[in-house]
């Protein structure tokens, strides 16, 4: 997280003195791009930033400059806090758990005020059911981002099929719930992401790398890379009892209630597996009204759950 980022920016300034743009942005992961940009907000924000030129230059804060607690309210703190120990749940890393006990310890030297009267917001990045299979992935994760060393993927595609994956840990995600890896894929000759949850094996190799320049993750398009193929209209009825799942799924803008109760559903949307995996999963609280294509896909579906069960042959399409 930025803010998170550039606090301990300051703190380290403050506590080594002067450092350059390289080694800032070794230490934090990030471009040196990103680290002028950061020196700008710290300025911005009144921090005395000096750059300095030459062989020996790079950043520094200017002496007898403290960094107090008063520019942060205690509430300002316990958010910081909260989410920094939603990290350190996630992550097993060491960094995260210091940061959790300097945010603590600004809060209780302010009278009265305690880490639980701060924290009104509490964040929890744990993916559900999957506990510390997914801690452990992320922190070989973390490692790998931290060393520069290049990480061997298992990777379930969408087909169900595996592949081998060989890429160059950029930064973790997480996006809806979901947590994802930004890499270099070796065999895409790209940037990639790749789903933690799809992730079967993963194992740290000695090799290291050159950090490349990624994509910005900030200004990432989240909802074309998700969505990817072509949008078609779509016209859904769902029963009542379906309602409690709909802000899951669609917009208040696609809904409209019929005076029997039920709900049509109508926008656009791109018809892939999950779509029709999301569809399934209401059972017989949807009809697929339009298009056609799609109300006997859902319905090819359907009978062949159920000849699964008539037969009792799994294997029996």
């Amino acid at each position: 997280m930025k803010t998170e980022r550039l606090l301990a920016m300051t703190v380290l300034l403050l506590n080594r003195g002067r450092m350059s743009a390289k080694e800032l942005a070794e230490r934090f992961e990030v471009s040196v791009k990103t680290i002028y940009r950061d020196m700008e907000t710290l300025g911005r924000a009144g921090i005395p930033v000096m750059a300095l030129q030459g062989a020996s230059g790079g950043f520094e804060i200017m002496d007898r400059y403290t960094l107090d607690r008063h520019m942060m309210t205690p509430e300002e703190i316990g958010s910081l806090l909260s989410a920094v120990k939603g990290a350190s749940r996630a992550i097993q890393d060491r960094t995260y758990d210091d940061l959790v006990q300097k945010f603590k310890a600004l809060l209780q030297s302010e009278e009265g005020h305690t880490e639980t009267k701060g924290e009104t917001v509490i964040f929890d990045f744990q993916p559900w059911g999957q506990g510390s299979t997914a801690r452990q992935k992320l922190a070989l994760l973390r490692q790998a981002i931290r060393e520069r060393r290049l990480a061997g993927l298992i990777y379930v595609r969408q087909d169900g099929s595996d592949e081998s994956r060989t890429v160059e840990p950029t930064a973790l995600v997480m996006k809806g719930g979901v947590w994802y890896l930004q890499a270099f894929c070796r065999e895409r000759n790209d940037f990639r992401t790749f789903r933690l949850s799809r992730m079967q094996e993963l194992n740290l190799l000695a090799e290291t790398f050159e950090l490349r320049e990624a994509p910005r993750l900030d200004s990432y398009e989240w909802n074309k890379s998700w969505s990817g193929g072509e949008e078609t209209a779509v016209r859904l009825v769902f029963r009542a009892e379906a309602r409690y799942r709909f802000g899951d799924t669609f917009f208040p803008e696609q809904i409209t209630a019929h005076p029997d109760g039920g709900f049509q559903v109508e926008g656009s949307f791109t018809v892939d597996e999950w779509f029709c995996g999301v569809l399934l999963s209401y059972g017989d609280l949807v009809r697929v009204e339009h298009p056609p294509a799609l109300a006997e896909e859902i319905k090819s579906r359907a009978e062949r759950i159920v000849r699964v069960y008539e037969s009792g042959n799994f294997s029996e399409s």
